[in-house]
């Protein structure tokens, strides 16, 4: 029989581990738990903590511990009361073996397009009392949806397309959830093995094709491994790292007869090798230790402090250090917090920028130091000592040089931290820090102006913010609308902002919002969008229509690329190439009329072109039940500020101009 190739992606510079079994032969990169208990809901696992160490130590002890974590450990898996609807010994087709692999995972909700290599498998879907198909209406807007259904959640989204083209269009949203960490498992329908390299009809190497956008991937060559691959992909989407996970599956696998073996234990020895420990009781002492010499600290916080959250609370209210966020970590700590200093970066506060440039410690846990945060690397916090940790290994070090890293899981450092805390009764008083950063926050606020009854579209996400009192979930596409809603909206928890931010990819936002609607049922969805980017994913309100999805879309309509103009307004002397969205014959006319899109899919909308009729109408918006669209005019001269340069250093600073100025 023949075996089943697994092939994985390399995602990380640093080297690959191998491991080997009769079936598979992957080089996997993520250190991953051993300790693996699968559950109905799925939880984000954690990874102990190492520090960093050059150099090895040769005590017996550590020989003994070396020789422990280098054998091979099953990943075993406790009996569940998982319930079949097949006997146990009752052959059935590849397909529904894997829907009842999805099931066994707690797969309440899958993201599925159907096609001729993956008819097989909805068929099987249509076969399960368990797993609600959500059918978007183009696959790219099934994996945006998936990753919006885990970014909302914590746990992985499905998404599910046939091969050749359908596959291909999942690419996008691979890419993304690889940069911002999501765990996916995305399922392909692939041609027949028989067929497979012969060129045929919708047939891609999808596997060879995202090999350096997924974590993980699989070519399933024999129906007898889906149980298995199906249970080591989720493992693998959802611990260490998260990431993005494909599988791919020739139809002839999914129609092939199988009694299938459920209990076959997860072997990964290579993850077990690179296993993190817990972080060591005298490595925490030593940060602590730079706490107190410090006078000017910062915590940088990013995506990866999004399970713990509450362990970074209580950190803060221990020390006092003031919190900086990048734009995957608003919400880890809540920006209406005195000690928040809401987003760092290109389009930061003033303030949050201002504390990292001027501080001796710079705490940064779960960040990659992105270049969008950093700006000119080498001025980045150039006058601080800097903590690393991350989960990683590939990132500690990667663009910025630390003076003490950790490598593992941020939510153990920081109880074990607020443990040393609590017991030695350590104080620290940065109060003379607290009120510097104060008057920078008096001297910067974030603000906009007003010009007549035209709609600042800051002012529009101020009020979405004071009539959720900050607690909808705000998806968006990319672009201004995302800077400002990152900026004005005041995330008060983890898990409220979803945005597409180490790929920026347009279209984000609805289809997102969709996945979170699903995932969250009981939460205010609301995605704040652009022109250019909605349009690019439009065809899901009909996916929110036919599903009910109660999604509210805040469109800010400037009829332009308005993140583009910005750039062409600063640095191209405003010349437009191309940035203009509406129809140049008639200019004065708000076109594409989004109106009619909501209204060809039967969803309420409205229009507000004033200033002065904003509220009512956002709160006409939020009390409408079920879906709703309200396109918000507003000027293309404003912009996004503050902004740094791409490759400036904070001195280089813009605070003032609009595109009503030349440059």
């Amino acid at each position: 029989m023949a075996s089943t190739a697994a092939i994985a992606a390399a995602t990380r510079p640093s080297p690959p581990l191998s491991f080997h079994s009769p079936k598979f032969n992957c080089q996997i990169l993520a250190p991953i738990s051993s300790n693996y208990t699968r559950t109905n809901v799925y939880p984000r696992l954690c990874i102990s903590a190492s520090l960093t160490d050059p150099k090895p130590k040769h005590s017996a002890a550590a020989a003994a511990a070396a020789a422990s974590t280098t054998t091979a450990v099953p990943v075993t898996v406790p009996v569940d009361t998982f319930v079949s609807r097949f006997s146990p010994d009752e052959p059935r087709k590849g397909c529904d073996v894997l829907v009842e692999a999805l099931e066994r995972e707690g797969v309440k909700h899958v993201f599925a397009y159907p096609g001729g290599a993956s008819v097989e498998i909805h068929q099987a879907l249509t076969r399960s009392n368990i797993i609600k198909n959500v059918l978007p209406r183009h696959e790219q807007g099934g994996i945006f949806a998936a990753e919006g259904y885990a970014r909302a959640s914590g746990r992985p989204g499905v998404c599910i397309a046939t091969s050749g083209p359908g596959a291909t269009n999942l690419v996008s949203g691979l890419a993304d959830a690889l940069l911002d960490s999501i765990p996916i498992v995305a399922i392909t329908g692939q041609v027949p093995r028989r067929m497979i390299g012969t060129d045929a009809f919708q047939e891609t190497p999808i596997v060879e094709v995202t090999r350096s956008i997924t974590k993980h991937n699989y070519l399933v060559l024999d129906v007898e491994d889906i149980p298995y691959i199906v249970r080591e992909a989720f493992f693998l989407a959802n611990s260490g790292r998260p990431g993005p996970v494909l599988i791919d599956i020739p139809k002839d696998i999914q129609q092939q007869l199988v009694v299938p073996n459920w209990d076959k234990p997860l072997q990964l020895p290579g993850y077990s090798f690179r296993l993190p420990k817990s972080p060591e009781e005298s490595h925490l002492e030593q940060i602590l230790r730079l706490i107190s010499d410090s006078k000017k600290p910062v915590l940088y916080v990013g995506g990866g402090c999004m399970n713990s959250s509450e362990e970074l609370r209580r950190f803060v209210d221990l020390t006092g250090i003031p919190v900086a966020s990048t734009l995957m970590g608003l919400g880890a700590f809540p920006c209406t917090d005195e000690l928040s200093l809401q987003m760092l970066g290109m389009h930061g506060t003033m303030y949050a920028n201002y504390a990292v440039d001027k501080s001796d410690l710079l705490l940064a846990f779960g960040v990659r130091f992105d270049d969008r945060v950093t700006g000119k690397i080498e001025a980045f916090a150039s006058r601080a000592k800097i903590v690393h940790i991350d989960i990683d290994p590939a990132e500690i070090g990667k663009n910025k040089q630390p003076h003490l890293s950790i490598c593992g899981d941020v939510k153990e450092a920081l109880a074990g931290m607020n443990r040393l805390l609590e017991e030695t009764g350590a104080k620290y008083n940065f109060s003379s820090w607290r009120e510097e950063l104060n008057e920078q926050k008096a001297k910067y606020p974030l603000n906009y102006k007003t010009f007549g009854e035209a709609i600042p579209p800051q002012y529009a996400i101020h009020v979405l913010d004071e009539l959720t009192n900050g607690n909808a979930i705000i998806s968006s596409g990319v672009g201004q609308h995302q800077m400002w809603a990152a900026q004005f909206y005041k995330y008060r928890g983890p898990r409220q902002w979803l945005s597409s931010s180490g790929l920026g990819a347009m279209g984000f936002g609805l289809p997102a919002a969709m996945g979170a609607a699903v995932a969250r049922p009981d939460a205010l969805v609301v995605d704040i969008d652009g022109d250019g980017s909605f349009i690019m994913n439009v065809q899901e309100l009909a996916t929110v229509r036919v599903e009910n999805l109660p999604v509210k879309i805040m469109l800010l309509n400037n009829q332009h690329l308005g993140m583009v103009v910005q750039w062409e307004d600063r640095f191209y002397k405003a010349n437009r190439a191309h940035t203009y969205l509406g129809n140049p014959s008639r200019e004065a006319e708000i076109f594409p009329n989004m109106l009619k899109f909501a209204e060809a899919c039967d969803i309420p909308a409205a229009r507000v072109t004033k200033k002065s009729e904003v509220r009512e109408a956002i709160r006409k918006m939020l009390e409408t039940p079920g879906p709703y669209l309200l396109d918000v005019i507003v000027p293309h001269q404003e912009h996004v500020l503050p902004m740094i340069p791409s490759g400036g250093a904070f001195k280089d600073a813009i605070t003032e101009g609009d595109g009503r100025a030349a440059y």
